[in-house]
């Protein structure tokens, strides 16, 4: 197997893996739990967070409200920058962990700034639109009992997350404003996604270990399913499921054992009445041999007196001589069939110089002067001669009588398989007929039901090719000029002659089938090499068992 075939396979292996139903089980678990995780993972790390910053905040401003009513409001209306400074830090110092900005007026149009920690926040790092909220003066309604309220927004300075928020003192005073750090709370936002985050691989873990626990249960009858329907196709029709539970699967066992025990049942009728079919047809064609006989011994007696019969009589008496040598070949051919189906058909093989077994079968059927061989001395090959000659006589018979002059056989050897061509010149087979050419009894034309043949002989051929181990073909010239048989046998039968059991196959006659004029033909036909078979003339009917 070349690098490319081997990789293709290895490519559709995996495709079958990658496909297979426990794959699918495994996916689908999996999936449905890492979305069922994800979300709610996400969910729960959304509501702790709000949770978490919505009480920090509210604890922050809380305090820082306070702060502002207690301290910044106990200022004077016009306070100095060190009044403002030490009011921020001790805002700051109370213990809400923020820093302190106030901003007052000194005059009238002159602000003045008062910060707890100038390094960690002072006015520039309040967003300008927190301070124009915090300035603009509400209008008081009945819902509105303030004119200022605190703002807050969250923000980020220098690269960490902070509160920020801010408020005037009612009726004058100064305006101030808070900075609480939220890097604890992001610590543990950071610490809760990653928690988070391993609960679900931890879930999708689990729902794969489900999803095989799942799929084993579900596959193991279902491969025990498979197993049984493979030894079902093998023929073994007393295959049985043990069926357990009352879910879908054990109903499913249940209406396999029934189909089974049908079948069973169906194929023993068959059987039978193939075997009752087959034993009839055994036990007529070997009660007609006695009468045959005795026809064929009163038709040798009538042919050598024909000359001098009564010129009325003469053309019945050709006509019984016909029939009977008819009737005599379909009684062989059915004969042989009956061995083939029966299974007692076997090779009995020899050492065969096949261009001297063909120039035989010509010879022993006076088709010398109408058959061309083209074939070498010398190509041997390792089968069973009379079933050979069986299928030459056969296939160069039918092309004489169905096909047109010259017949060519021609014999090569392809490796260890031996090709056997026979062509004619005729008009060819039918595309609708090629199909059915080897069929027993099969008429080519429905209008001309009645052929010179006994419409098993190509039958035979095939299966006599076939019990070599080897196959014969039908196809049409390709530049439309007759019909191509092609017989291909392996050179070595011994292969196939050792795998026969049991069984001695029954004695046949060399050339049975529908052959042409024997050596001592005379009329409409004679006997060639101990078997009967019929001179045909050219027509357009193509017998496909003939």
């Amino acid at each position: 197997m070349s690098g490319a075939a081997k990789g293709a396979q290895r490519a559709l292996s995996a495709g079958k893996r990658w496909t297979s139903l426990r794959v699918r089980l495994i996916i689908v678990f999996g999936l449905v739990a890492l979305t069922a995780a994800v979300s709610a993972s996400g969910i729960a790390y959304w509501l702790n967070r709000e949770a978490v910053l919505k009480r920090t905040q509210d604890a922050a401003l809380g305090d820082f409200k306070q702060e502002m009513q207690n301290r910044a409001a106990a200022l004077p209306l016009r306070p100095t920058e060190e009044e403002l400074r030490r009011t921020a830090e001790l805002m700051a110092v109370g213990g809400g962990g923020y820093s302190v900005v106030l901003l007052g007026e000194r005059d009238a149009g002159k602000p003045i700034v008062g910060v707890s920690d100038a390094d960690r926040f002072t006015l520039s790092d309040v967003p300008p639109s927190l301070r124009a909220a915090v300035d603009e003066e509400q209008e008081l309604t009945s819902g509105n009992r303030h004119s200022y309220h605190v703002f807050w927004l969250r923000t980020t300075l220098r690269g960490k997350p902070y509160l920020v928020g801010g408020t005037r003192i009612i009726g004058g005073g100064p305006t101030g404003y808070m900075l609480k750090s939220l890097e604890p709370e992001r610590q543990d936002l950071n610490s809760l996604g990653w928690s988070l985050g391993v609960a679900t691989l931890l879930a999708l873990l689990g729902s794969a270990l489900l999803a095989q626990v799942a799929a084993t249960t579900v596959l193991k009858p279902v491969h025990r399913l498979g197993e049984a329907a493979r030894r079902l196709g093998e023929g073994k029709l007393d295959t049985r499921l043990r069926v357990s539970g009352t879910d879908e699967l054990a109903e499913l066992a249940r209406t396999f054992n029934d189909a089974a025990e049908s079948l069973q049942k169906k194929v023993a009728d068959m059987s039978a009445r193939e075997e009752s079919s087959r034993r009839f047809v055994a036990d007529m064609s070997h009660e007609l041999r006695t009468p045959m006989t005795a026809l064929t011994a009163v038709t040798e007696v009538l042919e050598e007196e024909q000359d001098g019969l009564d010129p009325m009589v003469a053309p019945a008496v050709s006509l019984v001589i016909s029939e009977t040598r008819r009737l005599n070949t379909l009684v062989e051919n059915l004969m042989e069939v009956t061995r083939f189906d029966a299974g007692t058909a076997r090779l009995v093989l020899d050492d065969v110089d096949v261009a001297d077994q063909v120039t035989a079968c010509i010879d022993a059927r006076a088709w010398l002067d109408a058959v061309e061989l083209d074939a070498e001395r010398g190509t041997m090959a390792r089968l069973d001669p009379r079933r050979l000659d069986v299928i030459l006589a056969n296939l160069i018979g039918n092309a004489l009588k169905h096909g047109g002059s010259p017949v060519r056989v021609s014999v090569r050897t392809t490796g260890d398989d031996l090709i056997v061509r026979v062509r004619d010149h005729g008009p060819g087979i039918p595309e609708d007929v090629l199909p059915h050419v080897f069929d027993r009894f099969y008429k080519a034309s429905a209008s001309r039901p009645r052929s010179e043949g006994s419409g098993l002989g190509l039958s035979i051929a095939m299966e006599n090719a076939l019990i070599h181990g080897g196959d014969i073909t039908a196809a049409n010239s390709p530049d439309g000029d007759g019909a191509v048989f092609t017989l291909r046998l392996p050179r070595d039968g011994s292969a196939v002659a050792a795998g026969d059991d049991a069984g001695v196959d029954g004695p046949a006659r060399s050339g049975t089938g529908d052959g042409g004029r024997g050596r001592s033909g005379r009329g409409n036909g004679g006997r060639g090499n101990g078997g009967p078979g019929d001179e045909g003339q050219g027509s357009d009917e193509r017998d496909a068992g003939a």
